[in-house]
């Protein structure tokens, strides 16, 4: 069975990764829209440069939405509200571009450990995500809530499993899982616990220290995909497969690992 393979594309390579892309039948992945400065800007132009220059792209269109200083499911509902608005806005603007699933981060905070700030956080985000579902469903965009800070994949699993909600999914970010999980939680823990939601991946290499986005062929890099990508296709629901990287180039490379 083929891989699903999209490219990440960003402001500055978004044509080269366009370009890449139809040479390789793959799909794109928008930055973007991510950006306050975009979506406080000139977004519509920005929009309408886009649909025509993803008109004819072999493989699916995704959105990554605002995440820079936004906490969803916060104590303070004014910080909700702005979240919302972003929110909001980027599933919109997905529909138009027929994007089918938009990735959001799930925002906590991941030095806090202790049992009172976990569980006002899940029930903050069942009231938080819940509603933007059905918002998302009614644009019939998916919502991927990734891992960042997270330490324990079932912070984000018990979230789903209670939202229990068809338009709210996970993407598993490889890199952040391997860096920012407690020590006694494996790659494979990530993989078992979301498995029944992932419906994405976002993948690149790094040190183990920092969160970089380089190649799987960095020869700093930390993670072997060689012995990942077996893992990654026993996932029940195929999943999207997300080249993060920051140059076209480390993408070009390792498109070799897959199957297309």
């Amino acid at each position: 069975m083929q891989d699903q393979v999209s490219l990440s594309a960003g402001i500055g390579n978004f044509y080269e990764c366009v370009e890449l892309a139809r040479e390789q039948g793959l799909g794109i992945e928008l930055f973007a829209f991510s950006l306050p400065s975009v979506l406080d800007g000139e977004w519509r132009k920005l929009d309408k440069e886009y649909r025509a220059a993803l008109a004819a792209l072999p493989g699916p269109v995704t959105m990554h939405g605002p995440f820079m200083d936004l906490v969803s499911g916060s104590p303070d509902e004014r910080i909700n509200m702005v979240c919302y608005g972003r929110y909001e806005h980027v599933i919109r603007i997905a529909a138009g571009l027929g994007a089918r699933q938009v990735v959001f981060h799930a925002n906590y905070i991941g030095l806090l450990h202790n049992d009172f700030y976990r569980q006002g956080w899940h029930q903050r985000n069942v009231d938080f995500w819940g509603p933007l579902g059905d918002y998302a469903r009614a644009y019939g965009v998916v919502v991927a809530i990734e891992n960042m800070w997270e330490f324990d994949p079932t912070i984000i699993g018990n979230l789903l499993r209670e939202l229990d909600h068809p338009y709210l999914k996970a993407c598993i970010d490889v890199g952040h899982a391997t860096l920012f999980s407690d020590p006694d939680v494996t790659f494979a823990d990530w993989l078992e616990t979301l498995a029944p939601w992932v419906t994405e991946l976002h993948m690149n290499n790094n040190n183990g220290v920092m969160d970089e986005h380089y190649g799987f062929d960095w020869d700093q890099g930390v993670l072997d995909y060689a012995q990942l990508l077996p893992e990654l296709r026993q996932l029940p629901n195929k999943p999207l497969m997300v080249l993060e990287m920051d140059r076209v180039e480390d993408m070009k490379t390792s498109l070799r690992y897959f199957d297309l």
